[in-house]
């Protein structure tokens, strides 16, 4: 196993992004679609915030049993992205390596990093599920 291989060999480069000001019901749906659990917020391409998974289902709960249309007319009018992102977020700088990223996920708190270059725009996202990948690529 390659113990300084770069992050960009395992991020996923040009990821989803939400922008700044977009409903909270259209990340939802890109999630839907992509099957993604973690969408970088952005303005232009200065990293904002993140949403994930884990922050949408909080929303959708207080919406079971609605149809689809219902809960994103609900999720639009209650909340903004910026009250539904993370903004204090852990990233990772683009030339740090593998090692350097599974340091940063292994306490379990978050699953992904995004990956900024050194003027804050980013560049890319890696996730745990990125790393169990690349390390099963090497057995």
């Amino acid at each position: 196993m390659k113990r300084n291989e770069s992050i960009s060999h395992v991020m996923s480069k040009d990821p989803i992004v939400a922008h700044h000001g977009m409903k909270v019901s259209e990340v939802r749906r890109m999630m839907v679609e992509h099957g993604i659990h973690h969408v970088p917020v952005v303005s232009g391409k200065r990293l904002l915030g993140l949403i994930s998974a884990t922050d949408m289902m909080r929303l959708s709960l207080s919406a079971y049993g609605s149809d689809e249309r219902a809960m994103d007319a609900m999720l639009d009018h209650q909340f903004t992205i910026e009250q539904v992102m993370s903004a204090h977020l852990t990233t990772i700088a683009s030339h740090a390596t593998v090692r350097d990223a599974a340091e940063k996920l292994r306490g379990g708190k978050f699953h992904s990093l995004p990956v900024v270059d050194g003027e804050g725009e980013l560049v890319g996202i890696v996730t745990s599920t990125d790393l169990i990948n690349y390390l099963l690529e090497q057995y």
